[in-house]
Formats: structure tokens, C-alpha cells, sequence
């Protein structure tokens, strides 16, 4: 018996066709809820890292990508479930009479993700999924928190951001003293400001972190060290940012405070972060590469003599 091959091309195309029809119904479907989304990340700084995710994730997925196995029935329900879900997700915000919109905002791009993983499992099966997972998860940095929880965020990043400014203006033996948000120098207080809680660039530093983790490391824990490093350093650098502007306005010139230091100079403490981040890659990874390896050995336990 033979087979056609267009048939067999086309059964092997008709998972990634189904997945290119179903990406292109939820985008009609939440076309509302994507455009505030895309509107917001170029107007507010604070979600400037959505456009980036989107990319990162698809590059991840191709990176990891394998030929999957035909779905199996678990997937198909699977799938078809987060598909429901996520419709019922999107009909409840619309009807439920959610007065914030930023909250209405958040639920619709819940639902949509929902819908793509559901997509993804119901098209190309759960061993798939769980070969793309990160890049799936990933996809959660596209939705915008609400303010209600970004504000808590901010203020967080406010008090850290003083306290380590606080601590280096003491460790150079500069007079300071701290009183709430205000640090207050010879001659000089300074504001932290919510605008100067540096959260884009700190939301910035983790989302790389965690792609850089996932590319160059193998071991969960050592992922998740990274990780958690990088968050005490997303305050420390803004808090190093502080504190060299605040040197150099009252031992050098006040015109510091104004200046394209002070207006541009985020992406200098962004990247000595991210050589931190680099130096300590490079430390696990090497912890890594000089794990023993196990030699082959013959049936009797002896090395395989070579011949």
C-alpha cells in the first residue's frame, strides 16, 4: 500500500496551519485588548519590556524546537479546555461591569495567553508544551499589572533604592541623613521620586536575566540563583545611580543634578548590572562544565580498552 506524499506533507503541515489559523482568530478576537496593550508599552515607561517579550519567545521556541509527536487525546482536552477557558475568561470581563480598566486589561491578556497555550498543547501535543515551557511562562511578562499592584512595587523600589543610596553615601564618609523618601546632604536633599524608582530598567534587568539564565545555564537551581540575585541588584544599582549623582552635585558641580548624567545615565548602572549578572553566568557555568563525567565502562565495570 502506498502513501501519497502530499497527503503525508500535509498531515505534517495541517498542526502548524491549525496553530497559524487559531493565533490569527485571537488576534481578531482580543484585537481590542492587544491595541491598549501595544499603546500602553509605547506611552508608559513602566511596561516598556512588553514589546520584547512577544520576540524573545518566539526565538526561544525555535531555539528549543524539536518535531513533535501526532497530539494525543490528553493534549486535544487539554488544549481544548484552556481554549474554553480563555473565551469564558474574555465573555465574563465583558460582562462582569470591572470599573478599572487596567484591570480589564490584564484579565483580557491572561485569557489570550491562555488561549495560545492552549493552542499550542491542542496542535502539537504536551510533550511539546513541556519542551517549550519557559518560553510559554515567559509570555506571562506580557501581561500589565495594575496599578493597584504596581504602585506597591514602586514604593518598594523607592525605599530600596534610599536605603542603598543611604548606605554608600555613609561607607564614603559623606554626611546623610534619611527621612522617608528624602536623603539629606550638605547643601543638597534629595527626592526619590516614584519616576526615579528606575522600575524599567530594573523590569529590564530581570527579564534578560532570565532569558541569558535559561540559554547559558542547564541546572534549575543555579537558574533561580541568578534570578534572585538580580533583584537585590535592580535596587543596588539605582541606589549607586543615587549615590554618584549626589557625590558628584556637592563635591564637584551642582549642574550634575540637571544634566544628561542624571536624564540619561540609567543605561550605564543597567549595564554595569548586567556585567554583575555576566560574572556570575560565567561562575555557575563554569560550576557546571567541571562536573565529573561518568567514563563508559564495558559489562564487567572496567573501561572499555581501546582498540
Amino acid at each position: 500500500m502506498t502513501t501519497n506524499p502530499n497527503l503525508a506533507s500535509i498531515s505534517k503541515l495541517s498542526p502548524l496551519l491549525t496553530f497559524s489559523a487559531l493565533g490569527a482568530l485571537s488576534v481578531v478576537l482580543w484585537w481590542g485588548p492587544l491595541a491598549s496593550l501595544f499603546t500602553l508599552a509605547l506611552s508608559d515607561e513602566q511596561y516598556t519590556h512588553i514589546l520584547l517579550i512577544l520576540p524573545i519567545s518566539v526565538a526561544l521556541t525555535f531555539i528549543e524546537w524539536k518535531s513533535p509527536a501526532d497530539p494525543s487525546r490528553l493534549g486535544a482536552a487539554f488544549g481544548s479546555a484552556l481554549l474554553l477557558i480563555a473565551v469564558g475568561t474574555k465573555i465574563s470581563v465583558r460582562w462582569s461591569g470591572l470599573s478599572s480598566p487596567d484591570v480589564q486589561l490584564s484579565l483580557n491578556i491572561l485569557a489570550l495567553l491562555a488561549w495560545w497555550a492552549g493552542a499550542f498543547i491542542l496542535c502539537f501535543g504536551t510533550r511539546a508544551a513541556s519542551r517549550a515551557l519557559f518560553p510559554l511562562c515567559f509570555l506571562l511578562w506580557i501581561v500589565p499589572l495594575p496599578q493597584f499592584a504596581l504602585n506597591p512595587i514602586v514604593t518598594l523600589l523607592q525605599q530600596g533604592s534610599t536605603a542603598s543610596a543611604h548606605l554608600l553615601f555613609a561607607a564614603a564618609g559623606i554626611s546623610v541623613e534619611q527621612s522617608g523618601m528624602l536623603l539629606h546632604l550638605p547643601g543638597l536633599t534629595l527626592e526619590v521620586a516614584p519616576e526615579c524608582s528606575s522600575i524599567r530598567s530594573s523590569l529590564m534587568l530581570l527579564v534578560t536575566t532570565m532569558v541569558l539564565a535559561q540559554l547559558l545555564l542547564r541546572s534549575s537551581w543555579r537558574k533561580m540563583l541568578v534570578f534572585a540575585v538580580a533583584l537585590p541588584l535592580s535596587v543596588a544599582k539605582n541606589g549607586l545611580r543615587i549615590f554618584v549623582l549626589g557625590a558628584l552635585t556637592t563635591k564637584v558641580d551642582p549642574s550634575f543634578l540637571t544634566g544628561k548624567l542624571h536624564r540619561q545615565g540609567g543605561v550605564i548602572y543597567f549595564l554595569i548590572a548586567l556585567l554583575a549578572i555576566f560574572l556570575l553566568l560565567w561562575i555557575l557555568r563554569r560550576g557546571e562544565n567541571k562536573q565529573p563525567q561518568v567514563p563508559a565502562t564495558g559489562s564487567v565495570g572496567r573501561p572499555i580498552p581501546e582498540r
